[in-house]
């Protein structure tokens, strides 16, 4: 994995990169993190590195934090058995979500991806369309092209049907119907995934993710584990977001299975996972409309003449729920940040003023 096309070095890395060559550092990619330590592939190979101290202390910054896809300079200090990563490079778009572990920040999952395979079983309990939904937002607004696959087709009968029902959620999303078994819709992925491109993978736990990656390959690169009895569902096993190279073609990235998709800033990929609503919306009488109860909804009126489903304006108004509470509670954030930093000079100041009282030594 130390061909830098085949990683993904293009015109637009390479420029970003010059004046960090001619400083002496070596481009890298990141295609694994193991508790905030760095797996990097590049000239040198594979191997393992350390990010400089600046980047530690700005870890606040999500810039600052290294993710799998990211394309880094890799420097080697004198006296360090390991390379440090001194830059992250400006990414050209990243996968990310509400931090489960925070009330308002970001978490980056990926970085620099060009196509996001939305992966849903079509086995067990069968398509989950509030997830899908939910993925597509989150995919289109990571910069990434969506492509939505439907794996385990080899195990009902129905596959094309759902494909159908699929491709009326996914609007303009290439939709795969796919088989590791069989082998069915395995040529569709890979041609997405040709030279110098970074493809992810993006689904639940157990809906073949690492199995088509395996498939992809040609042999196991990845744990996978039996499915259980009775739901058709497999095992968790990816523990790790982890870079594998394709043959004759690009990279792809396989993720654990996520159950927290909290949106985070997703005004435009909200839009573009629903077109036909933008679409409708464009005729309201007013510009700022919610598509609840204001006169003039193009919205509700095409809901009540049929030609819009009354599920598709739930899930969207769900969507956008979810994105107006995290801007009031990032404004909140904000409000008592700017507070906290007004004050601070202030109390510190009153503290030392008390503390320069001479005391009453008579008392």
């Amino acid at each position: 994995m130390s061909d830098p096309a085949r990683l993904g070095f293009s015109g637009r890395v390479q420029e970003l990169f010059a004046p960090l060559a001619e400083q002496g550092f070596s481009p890298a990619r990141v295609i694994r993190v193991d508790r905030g330590m760095p797996l990097v592939a590049g000239p040198m190979g594979v191997v393992r590195a350390e990010p400089a101290t600046h980047l530690v202390k700005s870890a606040a910054d999500v810039a600052s934090r290294v993710a799998v896809g990211d394309w880094v300079a890799l420097g080697r200090p004198e006296g360090h058995d390991l390379p440090i990563i001194e830059v992250i490079l400006p990414r050209a778009g990243m996968f990310s979500r509400k931090d489960p572990g925070s009330e308002t920040g970001q978490q980056v999952v990926i970085a620099n991806v060009d196509v996001v395979f939305v992966v849903q079983s079509l086995s067990g309990d069968g398509v989950n369309d509030r997830r899908l939904e939910r993925e597509l937002v989150l995919a289109w607004e990571s910069g990434a092209r969506p492509v939505v696959v439907l794996t385990k087709a080899d195990l009902v009968e129905d596959a094309d049907e759902v494909a159908r029902f699929v491709a009326e959620i996914a609007i303009g999303v290439e939709v795969i119907v796919e088989s590791a078994v069989t082998g069915i819709g395995i040529d569709a992925v890979r041609a997405a995934v040709p030279l110098g491109t970074t493809a992810a993978l993006l689904g639940g736990s157990g809906v073949g993710k690492s199995t088509l990656v395996n498939r992809l390959v040609g042999h196991e690169v990845l744990l996978t584990n039996e499915t259980r009895s009775g739901d058709d569902k497999g095992r968790h096993t990816t523990v790790a977001r982890e870079m594998v190279l394709v043959p004759d073609g690009g990279v792809i990235i396989d993720t654990p299975g996520m159950r927290g998709l909290a949106l985070w800033d997703a005004e435009e990929g909200l839009s573009a996972a629903f077109p036909d609503m933008e679409e409708l919306a464009v005729e309201c009488r007013f510009r700022d409309c919610t598509h609840v109860s204001e006169p003039g909804c193009a919205v509700v009126a095409a809901v009540e003449a049929g030609e819009l489903s009354p599920r598709r304006l739930e899930s969207w108004r769900r969507l956008r729920t979810e994105l107006d509470s995290l801007a009031a509670r990032q404004d909140e954030h904000s409000r008592r940040e700017q507070e906290r930093k007004f004050y601070k000079p202030i109390a510190k100041f009153a503290r030392q003023h008390f503390k320069d009282i001479p005391r009453d030594k008579g008392r």
